[in-house]
């Protein structure tokens, strides 16, 4: 009779494999709570459209425009882990925030003076 032999497969896997499967989990659970985050803005102002933008380093900003014409952002480790969560949320995505998506927006006293400063009357920003 031959010798024979099974391979396990997880003691096949090098030090490296392992290790990208691990970071791998890591940004899915990210992009997880990024997605349920997104999905409750979603649901608190009526739906919700969105834009990526790149930070560099720092990750990638996902902007959410309510239906309601409320907003707020949420920052992601990456770009890809952003990507992910806004489409298992189900967000709209466009490519810029101008046009359509920057006019849903709806801006109050605090945005118009942070934003404009001392031209209208703001506060300092010195």
């Amino acid at each position: 009779m031959a010798d024979t032999q099974q391979s396990d497969p997880k003691a096949e896997q090098t030090s490296g494999q392992r290790a990208e499967q691990k970071a791998e989990r890591k940004a899915d659970r990210k992009a997880a709570r990024l997605a349920k985050r997104i999905s409750g803005f979603a649901t608190a102002h009526g739906g919700a459209e969105g834009q990526i933008a790149y930070l560099g380093q720092r990750g990638a900003r996902i902007v959410l425009v309510g239906e309601d014409g409320d907003w707020g952002d949420l920052v992601a480790h990456s770009y890809p882990i952003a990507q992910k969560a806004a489409e298992r949320a189900g967000l709209t995505l466009h490519d810029d925030f101008d046009g359509e998506l920057a006019a849903k927006v709806r801006t109050g006293r605090y945005e118009w003076t942070r934003m404009a400063g001392l031209q209208i009357g703001g506060p300092a920003n010195g």
